[in-house]
């Protein structure tokens, strides 16, 4: 008997691993992952709430996995998985971004401490696309190239995504 992996089984930085390795190449949810990871709050608790689908090894590069997003406002609810009011809001900001939760951005802003408040910019920034620009030089015919990669507009703290 073949027994499929639970994300509650894995170590934490498995399953941080195997959820960037189903994002990949989907900015809003890379975006929505590395936030939860650099917060650092809710990955453990939605791994241990069950709230974490792992799949097998797909085309042999490893699990992948997935939150299951339309249950976060039901464990919330009554107390599954928990958190600070910013925590709460980097939550919600995350779900937004990768599944289109709809959130009231005066509430979301104004509810964040400013660490929080740095990590969904970034996260905004990054499901937007801004890790990926590259200015633009002019060949002397005027015809444009790529020229050098562009920053972030709002770069991930380093020290939480190490």
């Amino acid at each position: 008997m073949i027994f499929e992996p639970r994300a509650a089984d894995l170590d934490l930085v498995d399953v941080e691993n195997a959820l960037l390795r189903a994002a990949l190449g989907d900015y809003s949810d890379e975006a929505a992952i590395l936030l939860l990871i650099a917060s650092g709050h809710w990955l453990p608790q939605l791994q241990h709430a069950g709230l974490i689908t792992v799949d097998g090894n797909v085309e042999g590069e490893g699990l992948w996995a997935h939150i299951y997003w339309p249950d976060l406002d039901g464990a919330l609810r009554i107390g599954t998985i928990t958190g600070r009011s910013s925590d709460h809001h980097v939550l919600r900001a995350a779900a937004s971004i990768a599944d289109g939760h709809p959130v009231d951005l005066g509430d979301l802003a104004a509810g964040l401490d400013r660490h929080a408040l740095t990590l969904v910019l970034a996260a905004i920034a990054h499901a937007a696309g801004s890790h990926e620009p590259r200015s633009i030089t002019h060949a002397p015919d005027g015809v444009p190239h790529p020229g050098d990669r562009l920053p972030p507009l709002v770069p991930w703290p380093q020290q939480n995504l190490q």
